[in-house]
This record gives structure tokens, sequence and C-alpha cells, in this order.
């Protein structure tokens, strides 16, 4: 198919060598959201297993580790290595990004900023993430630290995914979605908004628990100092 033919916003976009899905849309989410689920139901009771007293606090958010680390590494680490030839692509997840890309067309277009967005993500935060899950469930340490470190990545680099489309629709004119509200507030807002909110609250969590810390170590400090 001609690089200017094909379903995407903006119309002019050059997408090379586009074929469309052979996968229908229920098929592609319905292979999406059981891959999900078994997940979490594996990383329940790999969690439970490990320390059998976990709280639910701890294992939704180790369920929530291990989901953003795959998704990561394999979802997102698939688009930064296939970038040039997505458009083409027939595998499963190939299509899968076919799909989202009707509301965000930069992931058919080797787009820099989604390139390095994407790499950094695959690279640094599913394996974090992966890392976080581990501490979690062995109770280390050092999980506040590097929970919070991968959070603000995750937070940060969503908002600026977030920031790069608005500003080229609002100042440039320039839109990535198609005009259903489906592509717009499903795919692109309500998928990319979890990334913003849970981070963001880790961080909150990770500030907490490290203010606790923080604080227990220096009343000893003081305690030993009058002594």
């Amino acid at each position: 198919m001609d690089a200017l033919h094909h379903p995407y916003f903006p119309v002019n976009a050059e997408i090379i060598g586009y074929a469309a899905n052979e996968w229908s849309v229920p098929a592609l989410l319905g292979v999406f959201f059981s891959a999900c689920a078994v997940l979490f139901v594996t990383t329940y009771f790999v969690a439970k297993s490990i320390t059998p007293d976990m709280r639910r606090a701890e294992l939704l958010t180790i369920m929530w580790f291990v989901l953003s680390g795959a998704i990561h590494m394999f979802f997102e680490g698939y688009y930064a290595a296939n970038y040039a030839t997505l458009g083409s692509k027939q595998t499963l997840i190939g299509q899968m990004w076919k799909e989202y890309a009707f509301s965000d067309s930069r992931y058919l277009t080797s787009n820099s900023f989604v390139l390095c967005m994407e790499t950094v993500t695959a690279v640094f935060w599913g394996p974090g993430c992966m890392i976080t899950a581990a501490l979690i469930m062995l109770r280390h340490p050092m999980r506040y630290p590097v929970q919070c470190v991968v959070s603000v990545g995750q937070f940060y680099g969503d908002c600026l995914y977030y920031a790069t489309s608005f500003f080229d629709h609002h100042i440039m004119g320039v839109t990535y979605y198609r005009p259903e509200p489906f592509y717009f507030w499903f795919y692109f807002i309500i998928m990319n908004f979890f990334w913003i909110v849970i981070p963001g609250y880790l961080v909150y969590r990770s500030a907490v628990e490290t203010a606790k810390a923080v604080a227990i170590a220096q009343r000893v400090q003081s305690t030993k100092k009058v002594h």
C-alpha cells in the first residue's frame, strides 16, 4: 500500500509499508487483557508463596510493577526494536501496536520523541519494575528508594508523552488520533493515565515511608548522643 494511503491521522502522515491488521479488534483486546489477567494471577500466587503474610496493599503494588515491567520490556521493547517496520507487521504485538496507533500515529512514523521515550522505558523502567516487585516481596529496605526512582521515571515519561501530543495538537495544529471518541478517551487518555495516577501515588508513599525511617534514625541518633 502507498505510504500515504492509510486510516491514521494526520492523513498526510507517511507510513512505510502499511498493511491492515488481520486480527479483529475484539481478538486483539481479548488477548491483551487475558494476558494481563494471567500475569496478575501468577504474580499473586508467587508473591504469597514467598511471603505468606503479605498485606493486600503490598500485593497490589507488586502486581502493578510486574504488569508494568512486562508491558515495558516486551510490548514497548518490541516497538523500540521494530519501530522502522511496524506499519507492515502482522505479528500479534505488531498488530496491537497498529491498533493502538489509531490514537497516536507517531508510533508508525518513526517519531523521534516516542522512539527515545519508549526505548528508555523498555531498557530502564521495565527491569526496574521487576526489581522493585522483587524487593517488595522480600521486604528489602531498598524497596522505597528504588520504587521512587522507577515511579518518577514512569510519571515523567507519561507527562512528556501527553504534553508533546497536546502541544502539537493545540500549537502546531497536528492531530495524531482519529476523531472517534473511543480512540482518544479509551486508548490515549485512560490507558495511559494509569501511569500518571499510580506512579504519582507510589512516589508519595515512598516519600512518606522514607521520611518516617529518617525520623526514626534521627531519634535513635539523638538518644545515643544523650547517653
